[in-house]
């Protein structure tokens, strides 16, 4: 019998993109997105500490493939940061996309963190940009609130949650993500990808039945 997980007052929930652009009729649907929502709530309601994502891109963003006259999404330019995968227009300010779901019931959440603001950089994780320097404050944020270990669930598993995952460890948090909590795009092999980072990083992967 596997033992549950016990949630303290040091750990938080990060609860990322659950956005109406990324679930089914999204700009970019991520697979039976819109199936995490119940088990987030529920996972939500055994912490006091939640944290949201929410994309928040400015029209005619960088890593959107329609700024960029004969390429389509999917396909890989050069950014001044590094290889960038170009998106179908997503989470746009101010538009139905960009706003979380309605089903997603945290009230108590304590911060919505916003990314992607930047229009020349993309932002998968919650910490940094995708220039890698470009911070995003949450880390000092967590630990002024004295927060020492990380949860994670939402969208999708194998880009926003793994960067934000692979960057809270990074910054010293112990880190768990609630794997039937998320689910996947699987660009080019991403998924397989994730996990094998995330074993070799060690960040556990855990089911949300886990949580006591």
């Amino acid at each position: 019998m596997t033992a549950k997980l016990r949630i303290s007052d040091q750990d938080v929930l990060l609860v990322v993109d659950i956005q109406n652009d990324f679930c089914p009729e999204g700009r970019l649907a991520v697979p039976r997105g819109d199936e995490i929502v119940p088990v987030v709530n529920r996972l939500a309601t055994r912490f006091k500490h939640v944290v949201l994502t929410q994309d928040w891109h400015p029209r005619g963003h960088l890593s959107f493939a329609s700024t960029h006259p004969g390429r389509k999404p999917y396909d890989t330019i050069a950014a001044s940061y590094g290889p960038q995968i170009l998106w179908p227009d997503h989470c746009v300010q101010a538009t139905s996309g960009a706003e979380f779901r309605k089903d997603l019931q945290i009230a108590h959440a304590q911060l919505i963190l916003r990314k992607g603001y930047h229009p020349n950089i993309d932002s998968y994780s919650a910490f940094y940009e995708n220039d890698r320097r470009t911070r995003t404050g949450l880390a000092g944020y967590l630990r002024e609130r004295g927060f020492t270990r990380v949860f994670l669930a939402g969208l999708a598993f194998d880009f926003c949650v793994r960067y934000s995952s692979e960057d809270a460890k990074h910054e010293g948090f112990d880190v768990v993500v609630f794997e039937d909590a998320c689910r996947a795009i699987d660009v080019d092999g991403s998924m397989l990808a994730t996990r094998k980072t995330f074993n070799a990083v060690g960040i556990r992967c855990v089911s949300a039945d886990i949580v006591g």
